[in-house]
């Protein structure tokens, strides 16, 4: 048999920083090579563009979760990788955030090809220490994803009170009392903590679903949960976008469980970068946008009752005139 390439799969709920600890493993200087899978929840791809020009692979599935529509296409993808089995170190496959991990590790058990030539080495969980109690009281997706995990990455620790942090441990520890957390701001952290782990097991797994193997783990997401793209190839009007978007967020942003865009702003020469949870949102000028290239702004919004709130209208009326 080939020797088994090892896959550290990372997961977590929308916005608690899976990309963030993507970039930060493939900008390191560690001398590995790894090959990268990014799914997404919606046809408009913004993640692919938020990882770091490397010169890894990195292989985009959008329109589709993971574990539903496209587990096909991680099986191709795995498979294709296995034939330069050689030339990696290893493999990491990031999941959308509303993934359930199981089917997901299922796929390295289950189909026989992936099963002889890879090792699911480790399942990484991030979590929002913000949002998480809210997310584990109105989203399954988010306790299934803590109890697959074998590492716990308790995430934006600077941005919550310590004895609420205690609490929030506490109920990832009731969910999952094998995980290890790991206490982080923005996924900072030593990457052999979580990567050449060796951890997922495959008896513990089987302790709490004894199904594992033999069911078909069919995933039903929330209905309610839509996606809504937005692109432009006008450049937008800064103080117009800051402006609609600071009043969306304020008065939509309970709704709104995601946002993340890339933006062509007016007399900007870098791309500017933001991220959003909620009412919270983050950004700012990152990277130089591509030499001769068409600037195109990009959003993807995730949420419930997200026609209602008139995004494509308030998104036009930012474009420069």
């Amino acid at each position: 048999m080939s020797t088994q390439v090892p896959v550290t799969v990372l997961t977590g709920f929308l916005g608690a920083g899976k990309t963030t600890l993507l970039n930060r493993i493939l900008t390191e200087q560690h001398g590995r090579r790894y090959a990268v899978i990014v799914n997404e929840f919606g046809e408009e791809g913004i993640d692919n563009d938020l990882v770091v020009d490397v010169d890894e692979e990195v292989f985009e599935m959008n329109n589709g979760c993971i574990c539903c529509t496209v587990r096909g296409d991680l099986i191709r993808i795995l498979s294709g990788l296995m034939k330069r089995a050689d030339k990696l170190d290893a493999i990491i496959v990031e999941t959308t955030g509303l993934a359930d991990p199981a089917p997901v590790a299922q796929t390295f058990f289950v189909d026989q090809e992936v099963a002889d030539r890879t090792k699911l080495d480790a399942i990484v969980t991030i979590v929002d220490a913000v949002h998480l109690e809210l997310q584990l009281d109105e989203h399954h997706e988010a306790e299934e994803q803590i109890a697959f995990a074998d590492v716990v990455l308790l995430n934006k620790t600077d941005l919550v009170d310590p004895s609420i942090l205690n609490r929030v441990e506490a109920r990832i520890k009731k969910i999952n009392p094998y995980t290890k957390i790991q206490r982080t701001t923005s996924c900072d952290l030593p990457l052999d903590e979580i990567l050449g782990l060796d951890a997922f097991s495959l008896d513990r797994i089987t302790e709490f679903e004894p199904d594992f193997l033999e069911s078909d783990h069919d995933h039903e997401h929330d209905d309610d949960i839509t996606s809504i793209s937005l692109a432009s190839e006008t450049a937008l009007d800064y103080d117009k976008f800051e402006e609609w978007f600071s009043t969306l967020l304020r008065t939509r942003g309970q709704n709104i469980l995601r946002s993340k865009g890339i933006l062509d702003f007016q007399g900007m020469n870098k791309r500017y970068v933001f991220q959003g949870v909620h009412m919270l949102m983050d950004g700012a000028p990152m990277g130089d946008w591509p030499e001769g290239g068409q600037r195109t702004s990009k959003i993807v919004f995730i949420g419930r009752d997200l026609e209602s709130m008139r995004l494509q209208e308030g998104f036009d009326a930012c474009k420069v005139a």
